[in-house]
């Protein structure tokens, strides 16, 4: 589902970049360091480019962080082969650029560019999995049975060689018309067969669509587009893989897990009982996943419930851990131990947890480097997420509010996606009713005053769009 809206010609995201302390550029001694890299690639790891891998990413990605390949198993089962960029192939413990790394945290994306956690040279050059060049990576093999259960994990350090950069809507065309390139024509078998174990296993996903700002000739559009099957099945590679590490890094005692706390049985209640009102089957003994995975997030009512049960994903975090197990170490989305070891290249934790992972499984030390900074990375993390979580609801409420700024006092058709619900039934005071309302057209999501029906279609009258403020506000017409 895309559904895209021209904004005005030009808009400055220059602000928002200042108003979160996102840096310009590399310092001279971190760029130099990277530039040195990327001219003497790393040598290390056998050499695994007779493996078709192939990368698939949105079309105009160019840090490419993995790259996969999906084969049968003689007697039965499968292969997932999945190379992921080996940055730390190509960082220095101890130089300017490792900390720079740290002060980035991970790579801030915007309309006008990204913020990347390492220079270009490295993350759209050198270290990236771009096709047909030799690239450092860290290689997972993972044997699944005919059910999807993971019955091998082995992972080492070699040379790939991606052949070819596919995005994901011609993937997903592909599919549609049964041509799936070789490497990749079991990815809707898989990705089925663990998305199904997810299910079973508690997992729960959020069928939201993605509001995004894309550049546009010379002006900006703003899209809101569903994920397609092949996107969430990609995501289940990614999600295999994690979980594959946590394992491991559970096994031996130390690791870096990203954890969140299972849903609280009363924010189920309240979900289910919320459930009824907006039309959602839930039926007895079916989880909370499964009632998800069911709904058409493009229709108001079950956009609405989605909206809802994003109150039950909360508290995620990093935990680090070095011979005492975590108390909590299991992720409530994933309902499983899961790390984030895939996108090296846009996330600092992915790094170190991968150097783990790798000396845990060929049974030597961690190397010190790593070692220390796990208990260190779970606050950077947090602070680089919030970072980078501004940077997207700010670019997209700056596009909103320039889009409807001349439309003040137009009526609009609008879906209620949520309603103000205090815990003592009163409103704040000076806080009129309200909630938050999704437009038909063009795609913006803001807070709307008055008495709301929730999951309901309203006329919404614009009464706010402030470009400098990024606020924009409708009353019910």
């Amino acid at each position: 589902m895309v559904i895209r809206r021209v904004l005005a010609p030009r808009i400055d995201f220059g602000a928002l970049r200042r108003e979160l302390g996102l840096p310009e550029g590399f310092p001279d001694a971190a760029q130099r360091e990277a530039d040195q890299a990327a001219a003497a690639p790393p040598a290390t790891g056998v050499d695994r480019t007779d493996v078709p891998f192939v990368t698939i990413d949105p079309a105009a990605s160019r840090d490419l962080d993995q790259a996969m390949h999906l084969a049968r198993r003689p007697g039965g089962g499968y292969r997932v082969r999945y190379a992921i960029a080996d940055v730390a192939a190509h960082v220095r413990p101890g130089g300017a650029l490792e900390e720079e790394t740290w002060r980035r945290g991970q790579t801030v994306y915007l309309p006008d560019g990204n913020v990347p956690l390492h220079p270009h040279t490295l993350s759209e050059g050198a270290a990236s999995l771009l096709p047909d060049v030799d690239r450092a990576a860290v290689v997972w093999t993972i044997d699944l049975d005919a059910d999807g259960a993971t019955t091998g994990v082995a992972l080492e350090r070699a040379r790939v060689r991606s052949r070819a950069k596919l995005d994901y809507e011609g993937v997903q065309a592909a599919a549609d018309a049964g041509r799936l390139p070789e490497p990749v024509a079991l990815l809707p078998e898989i990705g089925a067969l663990l998305t199904a174990r997810g299910l079973r296993r508690g997992a729960v996903n959020l069928p939201l669509p993605e509001q995004d700002v894309e550049p546009d000739g010379d002006g900006w559009r703003l899209v809101l587009r569903g994920p397609v099957p092949m996107e969430d099945h990609n995501a289940q590679i990614s999600l295999l893989t994690g979980m594959a590490a946590a394992d491991i890094m559970l096994t031996g005692r130390i690791g870096l897990l990203r954890t969140m706390p299972p849903p609280k049985p009363e924010a189920v209640a309240r979900l289910r009982a919320a459930a009824a009102p907006l039309g959602v089957p839930w039926p007895d003994g079916v989880g909370v996943g499964e009632v998800l995975a069911g709904l058409d997030a493009s229709q108001p009512r079950a956009a609405a419930f989605v909206d809802q049960a994003a109150e039950l994903m909360r508290g995620a975090g990093y935990t680090a851990f070095d011979g005492e197990l975590p108390d909590q170490p299991e992720h409530g989305g994933v309902a499983a131990a899961y790390a984030h070891v895939t996108a090296p290249l846009r996330r600092l934790a992915d790094r170190y947890a991968t150097e783990v992972c790798l000396a845990l499984h060929e049974q030597r030390p961690v190397p010190d480097w790593a070692r220390a900074a796990l208990p260190k990375l779970p606050e950077v993390m947090a602070a680089t997420d919030r970072t980078a979580g501004a940077a997207t609801r700010g670019a997209i409420e700056l596009a909103e509010a320039v889009l409807l700024e001349h439309r003040v006092g137009e009526v609009f058709e609008a879906a209620v996606l949520d309603v103000d619900a205090p815990p003592n039934g009163q409103s704040k005071p000076g806080r009129p009713p309200g909630g938050t309302v999704a437009l038909d057209a063009p795609p913006v999501r803001a807070r709307c005053t008055g008495e709301l029906p929730l999951g309901e279609r309203i006329q919404v009258r614009l009464v706010t769009a402030d470009p400098v403020a990024r606020k924009v506000v409708f009353e019910r017409a």
